[in-house]
């Protein structure tokens, strides 16, 4: 109160901002970035290797470096947004290649046009991603040894049908029946952009990273893979499908594992039936390297393409040193544990200035 009686009111904020306002720094919201340790990594192996390889920064080593981090790009982002929301995915490399054995045997099989095949494939893929997430939240266990149980079932079934259907490992050739052409154009093409040849997975990587980025950021649906990946039950108690958001997140996987298996199929003509084993665990530590947190709640879509690309340059960037390619998982567990740490520095960091 004034001398006169009357109140005197605060002097409004500074360009008539609102005060309760909480203004956060460009600084933070980087720190805040799960991507950020493995954009620092990103850069780093670019710089090894383009000292040590002369040829790594050649025009054609570029595409050939982009094609390798999109076949495993493609099956990381679906993996990423699993991982975010709590849970794994053991069987989603297997999944590949049970996905491209379905197109190619029913297609061969059925004597029809290569597109029924892509179809059922698409179906048949589909329903083991939903099978494994009817299986997680109806009977409660880990989705470590619900998606181990699949993977082993897989396993078996790929290389018991296989042989019983065709009689050898591999299934028969299928690229002098109907619509293969059209089929390879679609999921095995490649098109030259500036001198670079670039395959068509890269575009598929592209766009699936794209739309896992706009679920998670700009949809209900990414807000509910956050809820349940950071507490469940709490997510459960303010209203958000749990059930629901689980099985759509291994649908997503499944959609993904079915794309990469056309492209397997269809840039090879033929499948062997044991492919594929392992390659889960590169999905899953391309997502980790990429800023995803194992016990979720945590990353972005966009960090595990850049675990795809680091894994991509790694590869390929050993070749073209001429090393021993047995060094790749020396450098694939050393890029882990040091991804791993700089991610949880940065999350420390990060939340200490907020």
């Amino acid at each position: 109160m004034t001398g006169t009686g009357q109140s005197t009111a605060p002097p409004p904020a500074p360009g008539g901002a609102d005060e309760r306002l909480l203004r956060t720094s460009p600084l933070r919201r980087l720190l805040g970035r799960p991507e950020l340790g493995s954009i620092v990594g990103a850069v780093a192996v670019f710089l090894f290797f383009s000292v040590v390889a002369s040829s790594f920064l050649q025009l054609s080593s570029f595409g050939t470096v982009l094609y390798a981090a999109s076949t495993i790009g493609i099956m990381a982002a679906p993996v990423a947004l699993l991982m975010i929301g709590g849970e794994f995915d053991l069987s989603a490399g297997v999944m590949v290649t049970s996905s491209a054995l379905v197109s190619s045997m029913f297609s061969y099989q059925m004597t029809a046009n290569v597109w029924v095949g892509v179809f059922v494939s698409l179906l048949v893929t589909l329903a083991f991603g939903a099978f494994n997430g009817f299986m997680l939240t109806r009977t409660k266990l880990p989705s470590f040894i619900i998606t181990l149980g699949t993977f082993l079932m897989l396993t078996g079934l790929n290389l018991g049908l296989t042989k019983l259907i065709s009689g050898t490992v591999s299934t028969k050739a299928i690229g002098d029946m109907w619509g293969f052409d059209s089929a390879h154009a679609l999921f095995a093409s490649q098109l030259t952009l500036g001198g670079v040849e670039l395959k068509v997975t890269i575009l598929w990587w592209l766009g699936l990273v794209a739309v896992a980025t706009w679920i998670l950021l700009r949809t209900r649906f990414g807000n509910w893979i956050f809820a349940v990946g950071g507490d469940e039950s709490a997510a459960r108690a303010v209203g958000v499908p749990v059930i629901r958001t689980k099985i759509g997140l291994y649908l997503g996987v499944a959609f993904a594992a079915w794309v990469s298996g056309q492209h397997l199929l269809f840039s090879f003509d033929v499948v062997q039936s044991g492919e594929g084993v392992g390659n889960e665990l590169t999905y899953i530590i391309a997502a980790v390297i990429g800023g995803c947190l194992i016990t979720g709640g945590y990353g972005s879509a966009i960090g595990s393409a850049v675990g795809a690309v680091i894994f991509g340059m790694t590869s390929k960037g050993i070749v073209y040193a001429e090393w021993n390619p047995d060094w790749f998982k020396f450098f694939l567990g050393a890029m882990l544990l040091l991804a791993t740490l700089l991610n949880t520095w940065v999350r420390k960091r990060a939340e200490a200035t907020t």
